[in-house]
């Protein structure tokens, strides 16, 4: 029996504790609640629609026994399966984290930055303008929370957010200080994912650090650069371990042996970088994620292509450079995404305020701005997702990791919270809509009960029941 109940709202700029509300009074003591699971929700842009993974469902198969079957009792039942090993993934953990732009100098990044981000950093024509990096937080476009935000009419909005960093330019030989290269590689060893430029358009005003475009050059020579940088500090570990691993023979404590399989799989890694092979391309056991993820290795992160083509190119939908920039991802990481835009044209719909004005401009030049969808991806690459806490006081995304359980999303908001909590009352978006709202969903029985250690999902809209300190308004 529930003592008290508190519905989530988010934390003050301040700092201050986060209040929640009471759970919805019109759920009746017998009121029949589905626990039917509805599948995560894809997020739809305005920009890009992305399908969802297709879910396979095991299929059971009715059988009978027959007596004489029954009867062999001399055999053992076979042992239960065990439950599926949870995939560790490469990466720091956590909710809050962050995409570097990173590229050859007089490429296009800053000029992106400042677009994506609507701040002001120099763009100068020269190498190395980007000195320290630059951050900003860019709001993550939702169709849901906007619909949400219509709905309820809070007197706060809060949307999810993703923090980009602006890079200094790698250049040839970064890896071995050229061009300021190790404070540079520092600074990627700092993000969690890369949105990587590539120059894909030509002009003689703007000057090419090796002399002329060649994107393929260009991606070979960031993707080396990185690959080299890992190398190096893999093989400080194995010179720094390699004398006691020795020492230890083929005995040796519980403690020796685990030494030692951490440093055969650095070796391995080590290996599988030095045949031209990025880390996150290769299939790690869990034990292995483990060792990956001490080691901050700037190939282990995810990369999302961005081919920077002159704002000609980008309105008549054609760049000679584009296959090139692809023919190379497919024969080097495939699978990558690859996003053409221009920072050119993304810089004159950023320096135009009102939303409606932007979207006109838009549709006059028969072209979209692309950075919704570079945003989206850089989210998705991430592995993270959002769900929704939604009243009268506010509306807010809040990020989190892809398969979180409900006490980790809870745990986003309030560690009391978190600690106390007992059950949550879960709205699937796409149900709230067709429905027309909440009080209708209700009325419609669909309105579910989830554990504290089930599986929230993208989308969700959700009520946490705590059963500790009081209801927080």
């Amino acid at each position: 029996m529930l003592s008290r109940t508190a519905r989530l709202c988010s934390r003050t700029a301040a700092g201050s504790r986060s209040s929640a509300q009471l759970a919805p009074s019109t759920l009746a003591k017998n009121q029949p609640i589905s626990v039917a699971h509805h599948p995560a929700i894809t997020m739809l842009s305005k920009f890009s629609q992305q399908a969802a993974a297709e879910a396979t469902v095991p299929s059971f198969r009715y059988f009978t026994t027959s007596i004489a079957a029954l009867k062999k009792s001399s055999k053992k039942m076979p042992p239960k399966k065990q439950a599926t090993e949870e995939k560790l993934q490469l990466g720091r953990p956590g909710n809050n984290l962050k995409i570097g732009v990173v590229g050859l100098p007089n490429v296009g990044k800053s000029t992106f930055f400042n677009a994506i981000t609507s701040s002001s950093v120099a763009a100068e024509n020269y190498p190395f303008c980007t000195i320290d990096p630059s951050e900003s937080r860019v709001a993550v476009p939702d169709e849901r929370f906007d619909w949400l935000v219509s709905q309820y009419k809070p007197g706060s909005r809060v949307p999810a957010h993703l923090t980009v960093i602006d890079i200094a330019g790698l250049v040839k030989g970064a890896s071995t200080g050229a061009g300021l290269g190790n404070a540079f590689l520092s600074n990627i060893s700092a993000v969690d994912g890369i949105f990587h430029v590539v120059r894909a358009f030509t002009d003689p005003d703007v000057v090419h650090v090796e002399g002329e475009v060649d994107p393929a050059r260009d991606l070979e020579i960031i993707h080396n650069e990185l690959r080299l940088k890992d190398i190096a500090m893999l093989n400080k570990f194995i010179e720094a371990n390699q004398r006691n691993i020795e020492r230890m023979g083929s005995g040796g404590t519980v403690e020796d042996k685990k030494k030692k399989d951490e440093f055969n799989i650095v070796v391995k890694v080590r290996d599988w970088v030095e045949s031209g092979k990025d880390v996150r391309k290769g299939t790690w056991s869990n034990k292995e994620v483990e060792v990956i993820n001490q080691q901050f290795l700037l190939s282990a992160k995810p990369v999302t292509y961005l081919a920077n083509v002159s704002e000609r190119d980008y309105l008549r939908k054609k760049n000679k450079f584009l296959p090139l920039i692809k023919k190379w991802i497919d024969e080097n990481n495939p699978g990558d995404k690859l996003i053409p835009f221009s920072a050119a044209y993304e810089t004159t719909i950023a320096a135009i305020e009102d939303p409606a004005e932007k979207a006109k401009y838009a549709e006059e030049q028969g072209v979209p701005s692309m950075f919704g969808k570079i945003i989206l991806t850089g989210y998705d690459q991430l592995n993270l997702m959002h769900f929704f806490t939604a009243g009268e006081k506010e509306v807010r995304a809040w990020t989190c990791r892809k398969g979180a359980k409900m006490t980790e999303a809870a745990r986003n908001i309030h560690n009391e919270i978190a600690d106390s909590l007992i059950q949550v009352d879960v709205m699937k978006f796409d149900e709230l809509k067709v429905a027309g709202g909440e009080q209708e969903l209700k009325a419609s029985g669909k309105l579910y009960i989830r554990g504290k250690d089930a599986t929230i999902d993208d989308g969700d809209v959700v009520y946490f029941r705590s059963g500790q300190g009081k209801a927080k308004k």
